[in-house]
């Protein structure tokens, strides 16, 4: 049995060994070469649409893709046959997407976006510093006393939220069944105008889908309070980007985040570049998978004992 491993990021090859399956490398932008078609197994990350498609149809002893994205929509718009088991990478960005979504809220709170953009004037933001009032209600400053809301609250918000409650903040999270999560109280969206209502930041850590299409529109952002500032490092699409820019040009929210867009890079003439308060992040939250061996051994394991994979699909 064949197993190709992506050159694209750095494997600690040596403890996939001993499996008793040939493991072989593979380039991710470049067709899969004829002595390797016949591999069953295919670990993915950041490949070509050509490769993936020329795989899902050349690759026909394929019996399991484990991807490394914690979102794989690259392999499952590839064409692969329903045969084929797909497990994610969920799980591998945890911690990664956590640190960053804490810094765009630092930024957010104490406004460093701003300051860079007066360094690069040679100007001094008096605003900014000096005397300052303690947690005003009309301002998004502090996470102290901040009611945070995570909508799509997953492995990843899991790994924020201790960040976020250890400085002082109260976290909510929304998600499609209600509970208690490791001590934080989780709300069904029927609940959304209530929880919106509160809310001083809201992050989004939605998955990319048809349901979650445009999920923050409009309607919802007028739910949201004039101070509140939206954070995005989930899916692009979950957000009306037209909807969210007049919001900001009107001063009806406080202000946004954004790591992820419906279409990337950000095209130029995107409105959200030079939107008031708009910071832009180029999709930097994840980008390296983190323990990626042990998740592949593991599955590994459980694959060739023929029992249930961590993370299928």
């Amino acid at each position: 049995m064949k197993l190709l491993y992506p050159t694209s990021l750095k494997l600690d090859v040596a403890s996939l060994e001993g499996f008793g399956v040939s493991l072989h490398a593979y380039d991710v932008n470049s067709i899969i070469p004829e002595d390797l078609i016949d591999a069953e197994v295919l670990v993915t990350w950041t490949n070509s649409a050509d490769n993936l498609n020329d795989a899902a149809k050349r690759m026909t002893k394929l019996r399991w893709i484990q991807s490394l994205a914690a979102g794989p929509n690259d392999v499952l718009s590839a064409g692969f046959p329903s045969s084929v088991i797909v497990t994610t990478g969920s799980g591998l960005h945890d911690r990664t997407v956590a640190e960053h979504t804490l810094g765009l809220l630092l930024s957010a709170a104490r406004r460093f976006d701003e300051m860079r953009d007066y360094q690069v004037q040679g100007k001094w933001p008096a605003h900014l510093g000096g005397p300052q009032p303690d947690r005003p209600k009309d301002r998004f400053t502090t996470l102290r006393d901040a009611n945070v809301t995570i909508w799509g609250y997953g492995n990843i918000a899991k790994t924020l939220t201790p960040s976020l409650t250890v400085l002082g903040a109260t976290v909510r999270g929304i998600a499609r069944s209600a509970g208690v999560r490791e001590g934080t109280e989780v709300y069904g969206e029927d609940k959304l105008p209530e929880i919106f209502a509160k809310t001083d930041a809201l992050i989004m850590i939605l998955p990319g889908s048809e349901s979650t299409k445009n999920a923050l529109n409009s309607e919802r952002l007028k739910l949201l309070p004039k101070h509140a500032w939206v954070v995005n490092v989930g899916r692009g699409t979950s957000i009306d980007e037209d909807a969210l820019a007049d919001a900001l040009e009107k001063g009806e929210i406080g202000g946004a985040a954004l790591d992820v867009f419906v279409k990337e890079p950000l095209p130029e003439g995107s409105r959200l570049w030079r939107a008031k308060n708009c910071i832009v992040s180029p999709h930097a939250a994840g980008g390296r998978p983190q323990d990626a061996e042990a998740l592949i051994a593991y599955n590994l394991r459980r694959f060739l004992a023929g029992q249930e994979l961590k993370n299928i699909i």
